[in-house]
Parts: structure tokens; sequence; C-alpha cells
């Protein structure tokens, strides 16, 4: 695809757990960490570091992104009713989160076919809480796999060295 090349994170879009559009773009400027969610999972309980995480940066322009997906194991089987209430009630999430998606195969959607071709083949969701990292200009800058906790040195470092750099960037 001509141009795909410049194409940046805030060129796609999702659908809000509420269902409201949800933009990337409407993340311009901030640092974001997309991951791809799970009710179910034996990673689950990484909501928990997530809202920790998205709680300790939000102040310095810190995003995270839950998007449920249901396509590894069959671990997110409810509708977007079920995930919300799970979420709140069992780890007090309050970071905006997306309707539920594919984030593999021909049917992925366009951001993670997009994170998929960025990165290549060994950059791809494997399984539930895969994690992207998106710095303030769009443009996908690091992956995370399943098992790395979101409270991991490599996961902290890599977002404030985006923070910094941020800051220290001419405005």
């Amino acid at each position: 695809m001509a141009g795909e090349a410049t194409l940046t994170a805030y060129d796609f879009s999702f659908v809000s757990i509420n269902g409201a559009p949800l933009p990337l773009s409407d993340f311009d400027g901030k640092t974001v960490l997309i991951v791809n969610t799970a009710s179910f999972c034996g990673f689950t309980r990484q909501y928990a570091d997530l809202q920790s995480l998205h709680e300790r940066f939000f102040e310095q322009g810190f995003v995270v992104l839950g998007v449920p997906s249901n396509d590894f194991g069959g671990q997110e089987p409810g509708d977007e009713g079920e995930i919300k209430s799970f979420c709140e009630i069992n780890y007090g999430i309050d970071f905006p989160m997306t309707e539920k998606v594919k984030v593999k195969g021909s049917d992925a959607h366009p951001f993670y076919a997009w994170a998929s071709e960025q990165l290549g083949f060994v950059a791809k969701p494997r399984w539930n809480f895969h994690k992207y990292l998106i710095n303030s200009d769009g443009r996908l800058v690091a992956w995370f796999s399943s098992p790395t906790s979101p409270l991991s040195k490599k996961v902290i470092t890599t977002i404030e060295q985006h923070l910094a750099a941020k800051l220290n960037s001419p405005a």
C-alpha cells in the first residue's frame, strides 16, 4: 500500500467500550501503551499493574489503552458491558478501553495489521496482554510480550525514556 510507511498510529481508530468513536489521534502528544486484554487469562492479573502504570504516569502524558480480544483461547467471551463491569469491579480500571476486536489473522483490526507489519513477525501478538508502545508522535516504538509485566523495569524504563524525550523536544 503506497504511503503505508508514512502512516502513524493516529491514522487508526477504534470504537470505545461504550460505543463511541475512539480515534487514536485523540492521544496525539501522549505516550500510549496499547494492550490486547482478556478477562479469563493467566495474565488477567496484569490489569492491576496496567491501572497502576496508568495512574503513575498519567499526569506526564501517558495513557494505557485496553483492547479486549477473544482471539486466544476464547478467554474474553463476554460482551462490552460484561467486560467493562468485570474490569471496573475487579481491578478499578479507569483507563480507556475499546470494544472487543480481533488482533490476529486476516480479520485483525487495521491497527494490529499495521503494527504487525511495522515491527515484523516476532512482534505480533501471540497471546493476551501483548503490549505495543506508541510515542507522542504516533510512532510505534516498542513491543512487549504477554509475560512481560507492565511494571517490569524494561517497560517502565522504555516509557520513561519516551516521556522524557517528549519533555525535551522543542515545542
